[in-house]
């Protein structure tokens, strides 16, 4: 489940809750409270698993960079062997394979960082959100815990006024 509608459903909860007199607090219904809490608490290992997904398209980007950058210097070879057999082109072909090579080189580390930079930023995304979910449920737990300590010094001031 997403957790921004566990957290939706939980801001209603709080909203439908009733106030209590010249307080700044109000009765919220523990059970349906407790079960939200627990449906985030499921919620944010899926939230993890999306990042794993990340890191895993971050290997393969990787390891596909790779794999063209080893095609390219075997190409590069093959055509530097082929070069190297004519003695008026040998210099050039020696030229335009270290070229090719320098150049798959610095694609494969472009790709890499790219990968790294997308990953990084994504994770930095999800830790944001993450940290945001978790104040939120600390809130809403010192909210109720609040209310708790509160709530049976407010009941005898009811039932004496009845």
């Amino acid at each position: 489940m997403d957790i921004m509608h566990l957290v939706d459903r939980l801001e209603e909860l709080f909203n439908q809750s009733r106030p209590i007199p010249f307080t700044h607090n109000v009765v919220v219904d523990e059970d349906r409270m407790l079960d939200l809490i627990d449906q985030m608490r499921m919620a944010i290992p899926e939230e993890i698993r999306e990042a794993q997904k990340i890191l895993a398209t971050r290997d393969r980007l990787v390891a596909q960079a790779q794999e063209e950058a080893n095609r390219t210097l075997t190409i590069a070879r093959e055509k530097s062997e082929q070069l190297l057999g004519r003695d008026a082109l040998m210099q050039a072909a020696q030229t335009r394979a270290e070229q090719i090579i320098q150049q798959a080189r610095a694609e494969a580390e472009s790709i890499r960082r790219d990968a790294d930079d997308y990953v990084i930023d994504t994770l930095r995304r999800v830790e944001m959100e993450l940290e945001r979910y978790l104040n939120q449920v600390r809130n809403g737990v010192m909210t109720l815990e609040a209310h708790r300590r509160k709530e049976p010094a407010a009941e005898p001031a009811s039932s004496s006024s009845d």
